[in-house]
């Protein structure tokens, strides 16, 4: 019987695509319908109402979700880490054309998905190690990733963070890449709510772990690069670049799903250092990543 999941994305997710183009997800008795999502708090709110099965999302709006009740959503929810899917495809704060430096942030629109969001806080990170103190630059909610790159080369905003293949349209625009993110780092895990549908969840996991091997193993590469040319609308030329992110071990693909502890444990302490009062999560947060306070759903040998 082949079972239906939906999963919500932010950008196109092209391991998602190659998995159903190999055949890997119809292995797993999978069938998988990838839906776009504005924003991180507009996937939660999908996700807790059902019209979601899983998400693939950034770890630290799991962490939010469950532990901080001022989120964004204003309350906290059973979601859970599921698998680790990639450690941040080359995620990197990226100035507009014009824009060389961090120091020529002073005074500017910053675009992020929404204040709170695990991007924007390696991205107020990043500026406060450039000497940009919060009250240096202006903070803009714009939404998904894809938004915010049209954001900057609209001109809209001067800075935001990047990745997942938009970072290689906004260099080839002329965009600048001003500073990656400090390893470790966790892009994106695969999530869940409740246990509706957690069987064909962790079927999807699995064949995302598949899929990861055989791009890590070079066997999916036609695939891989004919998918990022539809999905991201990547010429032939980044396309081959995106295939190299993915196969990067310091950026890339995941290939056993793992979660690094560690990374989390960062994403945690930008938490509490870049928001302020009940935002950060304060007390909510000690002692998140303990199997007890259920965090994660996956096998024991997959948090390391």
């Amino acid at each position: 019987m082949t079972r239906r999941l939906v999963v919500g994305t932010f950008s196109p997710s092209v391991p998602l695509r190659a998995a159903a183009r190999l055949g890997v997800l119809a292995r797993y008795g999978l069938e998988v319908e990838e839906r776009p999502v504005p924003s991180s708090p507009a996937q939660f709110r999908s996700l807790l109402d059902g019209e979601l099965d899983a998400a693939l999302t950034s770890p630290d709006n799991v962490i939010a979700y469950r532990f901080v009740p001022d989120n964004p959503l204003g309350g906290t929810a059973d979601v859970r880490i599921v698998a680790g899917v990639d450690r941040g495809l080359g995620l990197a704060l990226y100035g507009r054309p014009g824009v060389v430096s961090a120091h020529a942030l002073r005074g500017a629109t910053i675009g992020v998905d929404v204040s709170a969001s695990g991007f924007a806080l390696a991205m107020y990170a990043l500026l406060e190690s450039f000497g940009l103190d919060r009250d240096a630059y202006r903070v803009l909610p714009l939404g998904s990733t894809p938004r915010r790159l049209q954001a900057l080369l609209s001109g809209r905003c001067d800075a935001t963070m990047l990745n997942a293949g938009n970072e290689l349209r906004a260099e080839d625009a002329g965009a600048i890449r001003i500073a990656g993110v400090p390893r470790p780092y966790l892009g994106t895990v695969l999530a869940m709510a409740g246990d509706r549908d957690r069987e064909a969840v962790h079927a999807l996991a699995a064949a995302l772990r598949d899929t990861a091997g055989r791009i890590a193993a070079g066997a999916a590469d036609d695939v891989v690069t004919k998918e990022a040319a539809v999905a991201l609308g990547l010429d032939g030329t980044l396309a081959v670049r995106y295939l190299d992110r993915l196969k990067d071990p310091h950026e890339g693909l995941i290939a056993d799903g793992s979660v690094d502890l560690p990374a989390l444990e960062a994403a945690i302490a930008l938490r509490r250092r870049h928001l302020p009062g009940g935002r950060g999560g304060g007390d909510a947060l000690t002692g998140a990543l303990d199997p007890s306070r259920g965090l994660f759903d996956l096998p024991a040998a997959n948090a390391r």
